[in-house]
């Protein structure tokens, strides 16, 4: 039996607070990943439809003003792209094809994301995705416990600078997930003994 090509959706999403029933997505990006090789990167910017509604810490943490929460797609149109993305690569009928969510603390942007179908009437989350999760900070983690790592802290940006992996603009989702791509293509190659 041939075993197909691993499909991965690198995601990483930028939003108005942490808990994803109370904010939401203004930033959505990703990187669409089969058998390895890069199929498609893209990037939104979700117009908030809360924009009174929001965590002063997060927006400071992103540099995004007040201003920019009304710029943007509509979620809606947002939720219309992703699905038809999604559809190019994975047959949402067929229980063996489904995208493995990657990317960096990846479990908050999950959430977020499912949280994003179910306010576009969606629920059909898992028609496109899997619940094994790639996530490069748990092996970090892994590797902290190995013995094998110890920074002053795991944020993407020290581990990107310990790795020598180049992070353009911090809190940018697209620049957060190409970073976290190499980054989890470096510690797979860790784990195989590739590197020294």
């Amino acid at each position: 039996m041939q075993r197909k090509p691993s499909k991965v959706f690198y995601v990483d999403v930028e939003t108005t607070g942490i808990d994803h029933r109370e904010y939401e997505i203004i930033q959505l990006a990703g990187i669409v990943e089969i058998g390895g090789e890069i199929e498609k990167e893209f990037s939104f910017d979700i117009k908030a439809q809360h924009p009174d509604h929001y965590d002063q810490k997060a927006l400071d943490t992103h540099g995004i003003s007040l201003e920019s929460l009304q710029l943007g797609f509509e979620p809606s149109e947002v939720h219309t792209s992703l699905t038809s993305l999604l559809g190019k690569y994975v047959d949402k009928f067929d229980k063996s094809d489904k995208f493995t969510p990657a990317g960096y603390n990846v479990r908050f942007d999950v959430d977020h994301l499912s949280e994003f179908f179910r306010r576009n009437n969606d629920k059909y989350y898992g028609s496109w995705f899997n619940w094994c999760l790639l996530d490069a900070l748990s092996i970090i983690y892994l590797f902290v416990y190995m013995g094998r790592l110890s920074l002053p802290n795991y944020q993407l940006g020290t581990v990107c600078d310990y790795f020598k992996i180049p992070l353009v603009n911090k809190h940018s989702a697209l620049d957060d997930i190409r970073a976290t791509r190499m980054l989890m293509h470096r510690l797979v190659e860790e784990l195989n003994g590739k590197v020294s």
